[in-house]
């Protein structure tokens, strides 16, 4: 843990602060989710301060274990290789883009339904009940855990450096970082466009994370050759 960079530090005391917070009111009957965790934009039960909370909240202990084994293993790079200041702001940057897109595609699926991405639920009628169930996942249920903004991370050091080998469960060889990375991507592409039954991963929402990292990198790097690629 010595190599380990301010802002990453502070990420990881947040998160897990947020967690244990969410573990601590569940045991009182509160679900706090409902209020940091995000919702549709325009579902009855969205806050405007989800889009920065819901960065910080985890459903269970693999979900807050892996994105945070990822920001440690990852982060810490990247803020020494940008500064405290820079990866902050792509952190955040890529955890909103990341919802931006979860959304858009939301907004899409109820536009099908109802012919309008908003929607006054009080009014609304629906006959269809798979129509029913869809709006009701989207408009009840919440997005909540840093997977995009880790996402953005991951490519962001996929980009920075390509040619890094890394170790991966279940491979028993070392891989470099620009192979592992777009395979993550497709198979992120793949099960969010197949939407398996029973899956409940916000899949667009890690393809936003990865698309604004992949674009704050490209745009970074051409304001100087601080921000070029290193292998």
């Amino acid at each position: 843990m010595n190599n380990i960079t301010p802002v990453v530090k502070n990420l990881l005391i947040i998160n897990v602060i947020f967690f244990f917070a969410t573990w601590l009111f569940q045991q009182q009957g509160i679900a706090i989710d409902e209020y940091l965790a995000v919702f549709y934009f325009n579902s009855p039960f969205f806050k405007v301060w989800q889009p920065i909370t819901y960065m910080f909240m985890h459903a269970n202990i693999a979900h807050i274990f892996f994105n945070m084994f990822a920001l440690y293993s990852f982060g810490s790079i990247l803020e020494a290789h940008w500064g405290g200041k820079r990866f902050i702001n792509f952190y955040l940057i890529t955890g909103l883009g990341a919802l931006a897109l979860q959304w858009a595609v939301q907004a899409f699926e109820v536009y099908q339904i109802t012919g309008s991405p908003i929607n006054d639920l009080s009014t609304l009628v629906v006959n269809n009940p798979a129509h029913i169930a869809t709006l009701k996942g989207i408009y009840l249920n919440p997005m909540l855990g840093a997977s995009g903004a880790i996402f953005g991370v991951l490519v962001a050091f996929a980009m920075l450096y390509p040619n890094l080998e890394m170790y991966i469960m279940f491979i028993p060889v070392p891989v470099k970082a620009k192979y592992i990375i777009p395979v993550y991507i497709v198979i992120e592409l793949f099960l969010g466009v197949s939407r398996f039954e029973g899956d409940s991963v916000a899949h667009f929402a890690h393809l936003g994370g990865a698309l604004i990292g992949y674009i704050l990198v490209k745009l970074w790097r051409r304001k100087g050759n601080y921000y070029d690629y290193y292998e």
